[in-house]
C-alpha cells in the first residue's frame, strides 16, 4: 500500500510542499487557517505524521492584524516606515501578523478620527501618527473602550486612559539640535525652529526642548519663532523665506516639522545655503541629498527598522495578554547624520 508522502499531503491540502514542511517542523509562523486545512487533509490520507502536526497546531500561533495610521504618502519617510511595519509585522515571530498601513494625504483631525474608528473595528491593535486634536482624541478613546490597544507613533498622544508609545525622547532630539547649531554657528547667534504643527506632542517637545538648552546653555542666542508649515513644502518654502527676509542675520535653522524640501528651496533661491546652519530630523533621499550638497549640516533620524520591529512586538505582547500587561513605552536611541556618514 502506497504510504502518503509530504507531496501527497501538500496537493491534498492544496499548499506547497514548503507549506507542509513548515507546518510539520514549526520553521515559521504559518497562518492557522492554513495549518489546520494541513492537519485536516493529513488526516483524511492518513498521513503517518497527522499526530505531530496535531501536537505542533496545540499551542498554534494566534494570527493578529495590526492597523497603522501614517501621514502623507508622499512623504519618503512615510513611504520607508510603511514598508518596515509591514515587514516587521510579516516577520514577527510572536503571531502569525497581517498588516493594514493607512495614510492620511490631508492632516485634518475628522479624516484622522475617521480613519482610527474604521481600524479600530477591523485590527486587533493599532498603532497611529496623528496630531492631539479632540475628534482624534475622542476616537482613540472610543477604540480603547472596544479594548483594542492603541500606540501612539513618533508622536506621544495625551491620553489619560492606558496607552502605547513607539518613538524617540523628542525634548532629547531638540535640546541635541540646539547643542549641535550652539556648536557650528558663529557668535552671536541667531537661531529659529520651525515645526509642522505644535499639535503633534513630538515637534512641541522639539522645541520646548530646543528652548531649554539655549536658555541654559547659551543665553545671548536669540530664538525666533518661524511658525508652523501645516507639514506642506510650499508653506514651508513661504515662511522660510519670509523668515529670511525678516531676519537677514539668522545664522541658523532648525526643522522640527515636515516641508523639508520647500526649506531647501528657499535656502537656495535667497542664498542663503552658505551662511544658514541647517539641522532637520529624519534620513530621506531630500535630506540626504541635502547633506551631499551642504544644505543641511545634520539630520537626527529616528531608526526605523529598528522602531517598526520593537513596536510590532510590543502589539503583539499587548494583544496575546488582552489587557494583563501595561502598554509599553518604547523610547529609542536616535541616529545622527553627517555629510561624512551617509
Amino acid at each position: 500500500m502506497h504510504r502518503p508522502t509530504i507531496a501527497d499531503l501538500a496537493r491534498a491540502a492544496g499548499v506547497s510542499v514548503s507549506t507542509v514542511d513548515r507546518v510539520i517542523n514549526g520553521r515559521d509562523p504559518v497562518r492557522k487557517a492554513t495549518a489546520e486545512r494541513v492537519l485536516k487533509a493529513a488526516q483524511e490520507i492518513s498521513y503517518y505524521g497527522a499526530e505531530l502536526i496535531g501536537q505542533r497546531l496545540a499551542p498554534a500561533t494566534p494570527d493578529k492584524t495590526f492597523g497603522f495610521l501614517l501621514l502623507q504618502k508622499q512623504r519618503p519617510f512615510y513611504q520607508r516606515l510603511g514598508e518596515a511595519l509591514t515587514a516587521a509585522t510579516r516577520e514577527c515571530g510572536l503571531v502569525v501578523g497581517s498588516s493594514r498601513v493607512v495614510y492620511l494625504d490631508e492632516i485634518e483631525p475628522l479624516k484622522a478620527a475617521e480613519h482610527i474608528d474604521r481600524l479600530g473595528r477591523t485590527c486587533d491593535a493599532i498603532a497611529i501618527v496623528a496630531a492631539n486634536q479632540p475628534p482624534v482624541l475622542a476616537a482613540v478613546e472610543r477604540v480603547q473602550q472596544r479594548g483594542v490597544p492603541v500606540f501612539g507613533l513618533i508622536s506621544e498622544l495625551a491620553m489619560s486612559g492606558p496607552i502605547g508609545y513607539a518613538g524617540l525622547d523628542n525634548w532629547k532630539v531638540g535640546r541635541s539640535a540646539a547643542w549641535a547649531l550652539a556648536n557650528m554657528c558663529p557668535r552671536p547667534a541667531k537661531l529659529a525652529v520651525l515645526v509642522g504643527s505644535h499639535r503633534f506632542r513630538c515637534q512641541d517637545l522639539n522645541e520646548i526642548g530646543f528652548r531649554s538648552f539655549v536658555r541654559e546653555h547659551a543665553a545671548e542666542i536669540e530664538v525666533i519663532d518661524a511658525g508652523a508649515s501645516l507639514e506642506e513644502s510650499r508653506l514651508a518654502k513661504e515662511l522660510t523665506l519670509h523668515l529670511l527676509q525678516r531676519h537677514p542675520d539668522l545664522t541658523g535653522l532648525y526643522v522640527a516639522g515636515g516641508g523639508i524640501r520647500g526649506v531647501l528651496e528657499a535656502l537656495k533661491e535667497s542664498g542663503a545655503q552658505g551662511r544658514v546652519v541647517t539641522v532637520c530630523n529624519d534620513l530621506t533621499v531630500v535630506t540626504r541629498a541635502g547633506l551631499a550638497e551642504g544644505l543641511i549640516k545634520l539630520v537626527i533620524a529616528h531608526p526605523v527598522q529598528t522602531l517598526a520591529t520593537a513596536l510590532v512586538k510590543a502589539m503583539a505582547q499587548a494583544t496575546i495578554a488582552r489587557g494583563t500587561v501595561t502598554l509599553a513605552k518604547v523610547n529609542l536611541p536616535f541616529d545622527l547624520f553627517t555629510s561624512e556618514n551617509v
